[in-house]
């Protein structure tokens, strides 16, 4: 026979649950990393509106790491420069984020040479970008033994890295590409390009000449036209399929109508 709930026990719990959930918020709020809260980090630079999610991953050798403006940095996310910390590395950063840029949680980016990465790229979560490799030339020696290479990583301005890749020693990504979820990229990938596998090889590109080949599968999306506010946009997501066909119609003149219909829709709007 199942036993009757009994409310006033749970009461506390969920009283318990609440004050924990506001408190690890506050934790993250309080433990996360700024320009102008940066506990006890000093990186080479960090710029306005960064911020490093709490709880971190491994950072070291932050003197020698420069993250733009603008970044978003997720939980877990491992940020080192150098084989270890404490080594002096020189009188530049070796690990060069830009402005923009997005690490999903989970991800490594372990800089023992250098390591640029372009303003505007978006990394998945788990992304592990790395400029050393160990080497197995000798086959009487175990692997993790043997002394390792490094090469330097570069990866363009507005690249989308998906989630589990990884981007090996030498690796020279290309502006504007797609590196698709679980490749292993080495060597050069051109301008506007997507690669997948293991190892990554390019599976379409775009040219200023052929456009993308193999062509879209899907229409490109529509951009949102020029003069419409986030009032109209609202607007537009409150209507039901009738409506949008009455607005259709609006739109024989192009955008300029659509942002028009969707300023009267506003105006209807309550407390619009």
């Amino acid at each position: 026979m199942p036993k009757r709930k009994n409310t006033f026990s749970s009461w506390p719990r969920r009283l318990a649950q609440r004050v924990v959930h506001a408190g690890w918020a506050w934790v993250q709020r309080t433990g996360s990393v700024t320009a102008e809260h940066p506990g006890r980090f000093r990186f080479a630079a960090m710029g306005t509106g960064t911020r490093l999610a709490f709880p971190l991953g491994t950072v070291f050798g932050e003197s020698w790491i420069r993250i733009g403006a603008h970044c978003i940095v997720g939980e877990q996310v491992t940020l080192t420069a150098g084989l270890m910390p404490g080594l002096d590395l020189g009188p530049e950063p070796i690990l060069r984020i830009g402005d923009g840029v997005v690490l999903g949680r989970g991800s490594h980016v372990i800089a023992d040479t250098t390591i640029t990465i372009g303003s505007d790229c978006y990394f998945g979560p788990y992304v592990y970008v790395t400029s050393t490799n160990h080497s197995y030339d000798d086959p009487h020696e175990p692997i993790g033994k043997q002394w390792p290479r490094m090469e330097p990583v570069e990866i363009g301005p507005g690249c989308w890295i998906g989630t589990g890749a990884v981007i090996l020693p030498g690796a020279r990504v290309g502006r504007n590409v797609v590196v698709a979820a679980g490749a292993v990229v080495r060597g050069t990938v051109p301008d506007h390009a997507v690669v997948a596998g293991a190892p990554a090889r390019v599976v379409r590109r775009w040219t200023p000449d052929d456009g993308w080949q193999p062509p879209l599968r899907t229409p490109a999306p529509v951009p949102i036209p020029e003069g419409v506010t986030p009032e109209q946009l609202r607007a537009l997501s409150l209507l039901d399929e009738e409506g949008v066909a009455r607005l259709a119609e609006l739109d024989e003149d192009g955008a300029h109508r659509l942002a028009d219909g969707t300023a009267r829709l506003a105006e209807l709007e309550p407390g619009g």
